[in-house]
């Protein structure tokens, strides 16, 4: 699987423990409002677009070059759905390597703006758009309301 330069430092460093990291997800829609996920090839579990954010890099420059490396679409950010973490709420995993990430997540929607629907950095195993009240099983418990694009979510939806 790919990893950035800067965590396969950091890997280097502190093996297979822990990390908490800043990443980015992205709500990315059809023409039908349908919601793009993928199927990760690493564990074959489903997820929305995401990654996380290299140094240097803004949140909003990050879901644009994850979306395009996992999904092959040019996309521009129009807003925050939310801000989501934890592990209780699947947000922390153990990649079948022995490596564990945390992350606390900053999700988009985004607009399509070109490119083709392909997996560019052999990542997505498979990506499928789906109606938001059909999606498959997440490997992330994002809240439903980021699905309906009602505006921020709050954030105590795990209450």
């Amino acid at each position: 699987m790919p990893i950035s330069d800067f965590l396969r430092g950091l890997r280097q460093k502190v093996g297979h423990e822990l990390l908490f990291v800043p990443a980015v997800a992205a709500v990315v829609r059809d023409e039908e409002g349908r919601v793009l996920f993928q199927r990760r090839r690493d564990n074959g579990l489903w997820s929305l677009p995401s990654g996380t954010i290299d140094p240097g890099e803004s949140p909003a420059q990050a879901i644009v070059r994850e979306v395009y490396e996992e999904c092959g679409l040019h996309v521009q950010p129009t807003h925050i759905l939310g801000v989501y973490g934890g592990d209780r709420q699947g947000f922390r995993v153990t990649y079948p390597n022995g490596d564990e990430l945390e992350s606390v997540v900053i999700v988009f929607a985004v607009e399509v703006t070109g490119g083709q629907l392909e997996a560019i950095d052999g990542e997505s195993a498979e990506l499928r758009y789906f109606e938001p009240a059909e999606r498959p099983p997440l490997m992330s418990k994002y809240p439903d309301a980021i699905f309906e694009d009602r505006g921020p979510v709050p954030a105590d939806f795990d209450r």
